[in-house]
Formats: structure tokens, sequence, C-alpha cells
């Protein structure tokens, strides 16, 4: 007989409360520690020579601390809050970022090029990281709500693709290509595991890429001082060094730092690339400093450490019983390797530079916090995936 005092719901979920996965903890404040390390190395001598930094060798490392502190509070604050909640609290959060997203081409702050942040005193938030997990919080709710009606395009993958294309057409406004196709990755990636129909995943996705591509030719061909620089750099990893002082100089540089660094590394603090001749070192290039300073040993030393994080992750969000957990769990996880891809595969000449962080390691308040409130996620996730023993084995 059920206990009349207790809803069922609640006793279940109390009952399938356990435990983090302390693994994922610990190397997620591990990835924390060795970036605040690496953004230390790669920033100092940059910072200790400018009057706009104060000539402080530590204006960097300590900025980012300051919002890696934040971040790690919120993880451990997520991380015990119950992921279901999320199915309540999310569209708050939602239109929160939509307005942020709104205001950023009318008052946001223009640099490098793309008018991606938004100004709070000598800080600036970048509302584009934010809405990254909008979009997944977003999309593990919708997609769990619509059930079998998933697998209907009109009711099920018609909507999700109104949302997201809703958010990708607002940071194009500033724009951000990269973001927009990091969007659509992971919004693919949630789509397939919330079990859609995948050959009208296939076909969609299909007509899709040619309307964006048709979009962006009709974007270049109408402004092409604003768009004609970027897709420059965006094809320049072809042949980086036959432009080297233009579209080319940013990956040639990364790849006198991988080829300087060797098998054994130049040494912490010895890298020569960031030292003025490397844009960036700290944020988009960090992994060109550790190449350089740690060389091919460090180098998979890191990504070892990476791929455990991300497979530690994925297997998490598989082995949660509930589909909104499973969706949700993967969009994290995704969004975090599909950047970790991109910048690293931009660093060594593999794919187009675009601009993207290394997630946990490279110097940024906005990414550092995001990243760091998904994995909060990710682990009250894992609470699932790892229940507590309720009953005595003995008494069964």
């Amino acid at each position: 007989m059920h206990n009349l005092g207790v809803n069922p719901m609640k006793k279940k979920q109390e009952q399938a409360r356990g435990r983090p996965d302390f693994l994922l903890l610990i190397l997620t404040l591990l990835l924390v520690g060795f970036g605040l390390v690496m953004v230390f190395s790669a920033s100092s001598n940059i910072a200790v020579v400018s009057d706009k930094f104060g000539r402080d060798a530590f204006y960097f490392v300590k900025r980012q601390l300051l919002f890696a502190g934040v971040g790690t509070i919120g993880l451990f604050l997520l991380m015990n809050i119950s992921y279901e909640r999320y199915k309540k609290l999310f569209f708050l959060y939602f239109i929160f970022v939509i307005i942020l997203l709104i205001l950023v081409p009318i008052v946001g702050v223009e640099r490098n090029g793309a008018k991606s942040w938004l100004g709070i005193g000598t800080f600036g938030i970048q509302p584009t990281e934010f809405a990254k997990l909008a979009i997944i919080l977003y999309l593990g709710r919708l997609i769990t709500k619509k059930g079998e009606k998933f697998r209907d395009f009109k009711r099920g993958l018609l909507p999700v693709y109104v949302i997201v294309g809703l958010v990708c057409s607002l940071i194009m406004l500033q724009p951000d290509l990269g973001s927009c196709l990091i969007l659509a990755m992971c919004a693919g990636i949630m789509i397939i595991a919330g079990g859609s129909n995948l050959k009208q995943v296939f076909y969609s996705g299909i007509m899709i890429s040619l309307v964006v591509a048709l979009a962006v030719s009709i974007s270049i061909t109408v402004a092409p001082e604003k768009w004609g620089y970027r897709i420059d750099r965006f094809t320049s990893f072809l042949h980086p060094l036959e432009n080297i002082k233009t579209s080319g100089y940013h990956l040639s540089h990364s790849l006198f730092a991988l080829g300087h660094g060797g098998f054994s590394g130049a040494g912490f603090g010895a890298g020569v690339q960031k030292l003025h001749y490397l844009p960036y070192p700290y944020n988009d290039f960090i992994f060109a400093v550790i190449a350089e300073e740690l060389g091919f040993i460090g180098s998979l030393l890191f990504l070892a450490c990476y791929l455990l994080f991300i497979w530690r992750g994925l297997i998490i969000a598989l082995r949660c019983p509930d589909l909104y957990g499973t969706v949700v769990g993967t969009g994290v996880i995704s969004l975090i390797a599909i950047q970790a891809i991109i910048n690293i595969g931009g660093v060594t000449g593999i794919m187009p530079i675009t601009g993207v962080p290394l997630p946990l390691i490279s110097y940024g308040g906005s990414s550092l916090l995001v990243t760091l409130a998904s994995v909060g996620i990710l682990l009250s996730i894992s609470r699932i995936s790892h229940p507590k023993e309720t009953t005595n084995p003995r008494t069964r």
C-alpha cells in the first residue's frame, strides 16, 4: 500500500538523489586551475608593459580568478539543486538572455570588429555565452515535453528550429558566425539525443545549410567591407604562410609556437610567440602557448585530461534514467566538446579560426561562468545517475 502522507513522485526523487560525480568535479577544478596558470603565463608579459593594464603582470589572472571563484560557487549551488527545477525556471532565464541579445546591437561595445559585449564598468559580458546555456535548457524542456509528438516535423522539429533560428538571428546581428555554428551543432546533437526522426533531421539540415549559405553570400555582397576580412580569416587556414602578413597572420604564428615547442616544450613561461607576436595568446590562442611551453608531451597530457572530462560528462548524460536529464546533459557536454574541438582545430590549422575560446582554460569571464554553471547542472544530473542505496540489501 502507498503511504498516503507522502507524495510518491517527491519520494522517488528524494530516493534517486545521490552523490555527485567526483571524478568530473575534480577534473573541472584541475582544468580551471591549469587555465589560471596558463592565463598568467600567456598574459603577464603583455600586461606588465602596458599602461592600459596598469603594468600589472597579474592583471588578467586576477580578473580570471574572480570569475573562477564566482563560477565555482555557482557550480556548487547548481550541483545541489535538482535539475528537475530547471524545467520551470528555464523560461525566465531564456527571456532574460533574449533581452540582453536585443540590447547588444543597440548599446553594445564593439571589439575586434564585432559588437558582442555589454559593458559594465571596466568589465564586460558576452550575452552570446549565456545564450548557449539558455538554448540547452529551453530545448531540453521543449523536446521532452513533446514526447512522441517530437517525431512529427510540424509539432516536433519545427518549434525547435524556430527557437534556435531566433537566437542565431540575434547573434548574427553582432555578427558572430562561430557562435551560431556552435549553437546549431549543439542543437542538432540534442535533437538526435531526444529521439527525433533522423530522415527529417537530415533533409531539413540540408535545407537549412543552403539557406544559411545563401544568407551569408548575400551579406558578403551587400556589405563586403564588413564580411570580407572575416571570410579571408575563415579560409586562410588552407594556406596560412601565403598570407602571413594579412589573413594568415594569426595561424602562422600559432604554427610557429607549436613548432618551437617541439617534443618537450620551451619551458613554462619561456614561450616566444606570446611576446606580442601571437594575438590574444591568453584567449583564443592559449593552446598554442600550452604547446610551445609544455611541448608535445604536455599537450598530450592536457588533451588526455580534457578527453576524460568530456567522456565522463557523456557517460553521466547517457546513464541518466530521465530523458530530460539525458538531453540537457548531452547538450552541456556537447557544447563544451564542440568549442574545444573548434578552438584546438583552429589553433593547429586543421579547421578555420573562428575566435572561439577554449572552455575552462581561455581568459574570459562570461565563458568561464557559463561553462562552470553548465558543469554544475551536469553534476546535478550525475546525482541521479549515481543513486544512494536507501534499502539494506540484507532486508530485501
